[in-house]
C-alpha cells in the first residue's frame, strides 16, 4: 500500500543531498585507502624509553617444579621433618595441620655469589653468577589452569591477550621475514592456545606455534609454508592476484580486523617460505654444539632441540620466543603429588639443554640483550601429600632471569622459614610482568589497547617495576 502523501522526487533528492556527498566521500577515502600500502603491524617500533633487552625467551617449567628443593634451601624442613605444623592452605582456604617433608637433595653454595643449588642442578649450579634469583614470588590460581592462564596473560579466568602478544604489539619484530612471537612445543592443556593467543589485539600478534607438547621436537616446524607444486614464479603471479583481492575487499569494508589479520599473514606466509624452514632447521648446527645442547643424548635431546631452536629464533630477530618443557596429559610434568623423585628425571631433562642456551648465547653476544626467565606458574609446599610428594604452592616460589639487563648474582626477596609463603619484598606475577616490559623498553601502564570502551593492558590494574634487580 502507498503512503497517503509520497514524497515527490525532486524534495527526495534535495533533502537527501547530504547524504550523497557522505557516500561520494566514503568511495574516495576508501580508493585511497586501497591504493595507499598498508602499514606493516610488525614493524620495528621505539621503546617507551631505552630498552636493556631486545627479546625474550621463557623457559616454561609447565607443573610447578618445587622451588624448597631446587633454589630455596629451608633448614627448618630438616629439622622438622614429620612434624605436624599448622598452615594457611591455599587449596582449602583452611588453616590444617599438615605433616613436614624435608628436601631429599642436599643443598651447596655456588659461585663468588654465594647462591644455594640442590643436586637437582648440577650444571646450572655453575651458571649462578650470570642468574638473578627472585625468591619471593606469589600468584592467583591454585590450580594449573587458572595459574598457567595469569603467568601467561596476568588473569586467571578471563580471556586476555599473553605477554608475547603484549610485546609484538607493542614493538615489532626485528625480522619481517618470521613471526615476532613463537612458542616452542606448547601444551594444548592448561589454557592451551589462551597462552598464545592475542585475544583482543589484532590477530597478527598472536603467538605461531612450532610442534606441540608430547610430539618429538624433531617434528617442531612451519606447517604448510612451502608449495611443491608451483614454481616461484607461478606463486608470485598467484599471490599478488590474492592481495589484491584482498585489499579491494578491505578498501570496500569497515575495518575488519579478520581481513586485516588475513592480508597480514597472507605476506608473512609468502616471506617466510624462504626463510623460516631454515631456522628451525638444526643440521647446520655444529657437532660440538648440538652436544653442549644435550642433542644426541635420550634424555636432554628434546628439550635441547626446542632450547637450540629458541637460540636460533633470537639470532634471527623473533622478539618472543617461548620453549615449553610440558606435555598434553592431566598431570604436568613438575607436578609430583607423590612420588617427588620424578623431580630428578625432569631436572636431568633440562639441566643441560639450559645451561648449553646461556652459553651458547654468552658466546655469541646474545646473553647481554636477551632477557631468559626460568620459571613455572607456582611453586610446592612444604608439607607432604601422599606422604613422598608436594602440593601447589602460589603463596611462595622462586624463578630466576639472567641477561638482559638483570643484575647477575643477585637473590631478591625470600619465603618464610618453611618456604611456604613470600614474606619479604614480595613480588607478584603482575610485577613480574611489569618488570619484564620494563627491560624491553615499555611502560606497562602506557602500553594499552582500547576494547569495548575499556583501556586494557597486561597488569590491568596492578604492577610494580622491581628496578632493584636491574643492572
Amino acid at each position: 500500500m502507498l503512503p497517503s502523501n509520497p514524497l515527490p522526487r525532486r524534495e527526495l533528492l534535495k533533502t537527501l543531498a547530504c547524504g550523497f556527498g557522505s557516500v561520494a566521500l566514503a568511495g574516495l577515502l576508501n580508493e585511497r585507502a586501497a591504493a595507499e600500502p598498508r602499514a606493516n603491524p610488525l614493524a620495528p617500533k621505539l621503546p617507551h624509553f631505552a630498552a636493556r633487552a631486545k627479546r625474550v625467551i621463557f623457559l616454561f617449567m609447565q607443573g610447578g617444579p618445587s622451588h624448597i628443593d631446587t633454589f630455596d634451601p629451608k633448614p627448618r624442613l630438616e629439622a622438622e621433618d614429620g612434624k605436624s605444623v599448622e598452615f594457611n592452605v591455599a587449596r582449602t582456604r583452611k588453616v590444617q595441620a599438615r605433616t613436614i617433608l624435608k628436601s631429599p637433595w642436599k643443598f651447596k653454595q655456588f659461585g663468588q655469589s654465594g647462591r644455594w643449588v640442590s643436586e637437582l642442578f648440577p650444571l646450572m649450579a655453575q651458571h649462578v653468577d650470570k642468574m638473578c634469583f627472585i625468591q619471593s614470588m606469589h600468584t592467583d590460581g591454585v590450580a594449573h589452569g587458572p595459574a598457567t592462564i595469569c603467568l601467561h596473560t596476568g588473569a586467571t579466568a578471563f580471556v586476555r591477550p599473553c605477554i608475547g602478544s603484549w610485546v609484538t604489539y607493542g614493538l615489532g619484530t626485528e625480522n619481517q621475514n618470521l613471526p615476532g612471537f613463537v612458542t616452542v612445543s606448547p601444551t594444548q592443556n592448561m589454557g592451551g592456545p589462551r597462552n598464545f593467543s592475542n585475544a583482543f589485539l589484532p590477530a597478527i600478534y598472536q603467538g605461531t606455534a612450532i610442534g606441540r607438547a608430547g610430539v618429538p621436537a624433531t617434528q617442531a616446524k612451519f606447517r604448510n609454508i612451502v608449495n611443491a607444486t608451483l614454481s616461484t614464479d607461478e606463486q608470485k603471479k598467484q599471490f599478488d592476484f590474492l592481495q589484491s583481492i584482498n585489499r579491494e575487499q578491505s578498501g570496500q569494508a569497515a575495518k575488519d580486523d579478520q581481513l586485516e589479520a588475513a592480508i597480514d599473514s597472507y605476506e608473512l606466509a609468502y616471506r617466510m617460505q624462504m626463510n623460516a624452514p631454515g631456522t628451525t632447521d638444526l643440521s647446520n648446527e655444529s657437532e660440538a654444539t648440538k652436544k653442549m645442547y644435550g642433542i644426541g643424548e635420550p634424555e636432554t635431546d628434546d628439550f635441547g632441540r626446542q632450547c637450540l631452536m629458541a637460540r636460533r629464533f633470537a639470532e634471527a630477530g623473533v622478539r618472543y620466543i617461548q620453549v615449553n618443557y610440558s606435555d598434553n596429559g592431566n598431570n604436568p610434568k613438575w607436578d609430583q603429588h607423590s612420588n617427588l623423585k620424578q623431580h630428578e628425571k625432569h631436572a636431568h631433562a633440562v639441566d643441560k639443554p639450559t645451561v648449553g642456551l646461556l652459553q651458547d648465547l654468552e658466546a655469541r653476544g646474545l646473553l647481554k640483550d636477551t632477557l631468559i626467565w626460568w620459571g613455572g606458574e607456582f611453586g610446592r609446599t612444604p608439607f607432604s601429600e601422599a606422604r613422598d610428594g608436594r602440593d601447589h604452592n602460589p603463596t611462595g616460589f622462586t624463578v630466576w632471569l639472567a641477561g638482559g639487563g638483570v643484575k647477575p648474582g643477585l637473590c631478591y626477596g625470600a619465603t618464610d622459614e618453611y618456604g611456604f609463603e613470600a614474606v619479604t619484598d614480595k613480588v607478584h606475577m603482575h610485577d613480574l610482568h611489569a618488570t619484564v616490559l620494563h627491560l624491553l623498553g615499555l611502560n606497562h601502564e602506557k602500553l594499552t589497547y582500547r576494547y569495548a570502551g575499556r583501556d586494557f593492558r597486561l597488569t590491568d590494574v596492578s604492577g610494580r617495576v622491581v628496578k632493584e634487580i636491574f643492572a
